[in-house]
């Protein structure tokens, strides 16, 4: 079997391998709502974030304010939501720590180092959500990689 899509991937391993380490998914259908909102309005605007803030500057082009202007609306609306979700459970996709959790990650980290911070910050049930996430050891051993 070939997979190529990275979340496919992500969910494929983690019940193949789920009674190794935590358990990443939870079979539950409000999991699987949460995977969706973060794959269909986290993702898309967070990544443009990144590229307009991080990466088109590592490439020597110039920042489009208008796009970053409004994909952070766009975000501020998606991060709106998880505030609330996150008022209502410890993790977005529940009690425990999933692969809907695990997905933020990247872009995550690419957006702390950006003004765009800003939205993670003024909301304080997602900034301690951010703040339990990215201190988790596998995240760290990952980061410590990136570095090598």
């Amino acid at each position: 079997m070939t997979m190529a899509e990275s979340r496919a991937i992500t969910d494929h391993i983690a019940q193949k391998f789920a009674s190794k380490g935590t358990p990443l998914t939870t079979g539950e259908p409000e999991m699987k709502v949460w995977l969706q909102v973060e794959v269909n309005h986290f993702e898309p605007a967070s990544s443009q974030l990144g590229w307009e803030q991080v990466f088109k500057p590592m490439f020597g082009m110039t920042t489009d304010p208008a796009a970053v202007e409004a994909n952070e609306a766009k975000l501020s609306k998606v991060l709106d939501v998880y505030e609330t979700r996150l008022s209502k459970s410890k993790y977005l996709g529940g009690d425990q720590f999933t692969l809907v959790d695990l997905h933020h990650l990247p872009n995550i980290q690419v957006l702390n180092g950006t003004p765009t911070k800003k939205l993670f910050d003024s909301r304080p049930k997602l900034s301690a959500w951010i703040a339990d996430v990215t201190a988790r050891p596998a995240w760290s051993k990952v980061l410590a990689m990136q570095k090598q």
